[in-house]
């Protein structure tokens, strides 16, 4: 065979290969025609594990494709970058692949709210990000940072607005904090709300505090700012509370259906037919709607409410206490029809 023809066979066979490896490389490999999947890579996953993730969830289609991408651009358990990525429909291997080992992350909707304290709050977190809840929750503890926030271990609650986040899945602690500090004052300070809760002579704390009540007290969104106007109008005139969610939340009862006479002497700073004002911090993490509820709270001359006989859960409101008295009667005798203890 002459040298000539030797050279013809070898440019073809290298051609040949080229045009493979292209294929390989720049085809698409995912299993899914059209919208985007995602893959959360943890700490410490390895290439093979990574690569099941993405069998597992029908992202790629090849994986004798994806793992010669690999190899090619040397993406093995050593360049492995945790985070969330989006991988969109029609990607290629090149594509799939430059993104994790660069660590091009998207980021994740962190979602806060529906909590009742700090601890389901950090471990809630933590399932969402790469975040230690125990960590997370020590420095938010912490007295110095507390000191500076003006804030305290009851009411440290109240640096978190309830909403949806973007941020990385391998933010830290100290620039979750940041952010989580930024979007409370970014809050408070937009919409007139500080001048709201000026002329309700209540802090952004108390604020927080009594929209917790107001959650655990009606599911009717149209009720909130009745309820929060009449809570504010026992702190104006001096009268205690009187919240039945802040005796459940002192028991630690929460899936009581009634609360009873007894239950009203227990002995906690929560309890607020034992204390005068507000309890040391919110019984919940109330929702955007409890919050402005009480930041656009009704002026009215209510200072009583009580449930109203029925599964619907709305309320009935009193200006004195002998309408309160026939209102509150009118719905014990509903509970002893129905047999509920």
């Amino acid at each position: 065979m002459s040298l000539k023809k030797v050279l013809t066979i070898a440019s073809i066979f290298i051609v040949g290969l080229g045009i493979v490896g292209a294929w390989f490389l720049f085809s698409s490999n995912t299993n899914f025609k059209s919208g985007n999947k995602e893959i959360i890579v943890k700490n410490r996953m390895s290439l093979i594990e990574i690569t099941n993730l993405l069998l597992t969830d029908t992202i790629i289609l090849s994986q004798s494709s994806f793992d010669m991408t690999c190899k090619l651009l040397r993406y093995k358990d050593q360049t492995i970058k945790p985070g969330r990525y989006v991988i969109k429909s029609g990607m290629s291997n090149f594509d799939i692949v430059k993104k994790l080992r660069n660590g091009l992350q998207d980021p994740v909707n962190l979602t806060i709210n529906n909590v009742r304290d700090m601890s389901q709050l950090c471990s809630k977190i933590s399932q969402q990000l790469m975040l230690d809840s125990t960590i997370l929750y020590n420095k938010l503890m912490d007295s110095l940072f507390l000191d500076s926030i003006n804030l305290n271990r009851e009411n440290i609650i109240s640096l978190f607005i309830p909403n949806t986040y973007q941020v990385y899945y391998t933010i830290t602690p100290e620039k979750l904090i940041s952010k989580i500090s930024s979007e409370h004052e970014k809050f408070w300070s937009s919409k007139n709300r500080r001048e709201a809760l000026q002329q309700r002579n209540i802090t952004e704390a108390q604020c927080y505090t009594i929209a917790s009540i107001v959650e655990k007290e009606t599911t009717f969104e149209s009720e909130k700012q009745a309820i929060a106007g009449v809570y504010l109008n026992r702190l104006k005139t001096g009268m205690k509370l009187q919240a039945d969610p802040t005796v459940v939340f002192a028991l630690g009862l929460f899936g009581i259906q009634r609360i009873l006479f007894e239950h009203l002497s227990t002995a906690s700073p929560y309890n607020t037919y034992m204390i005068d004002g507000l309890p040391p911090g919110p019984i919940c993490m109330p929702s955007l709607s409890s919050l402005e509820a009480v930041i656009q709270s009704e002026m009215h001359e209510y200072l009583f409410f009580c449930a109203k006989p029925g599964y619907d859960g709305s309320h009935l409101f009193a200006k004195n206490y002998q309408a309160h008295l026939q209102n509150a009667a009118e719905y014990r005798k509903w509970l002893d029809k129905e047999n509920i203890k």
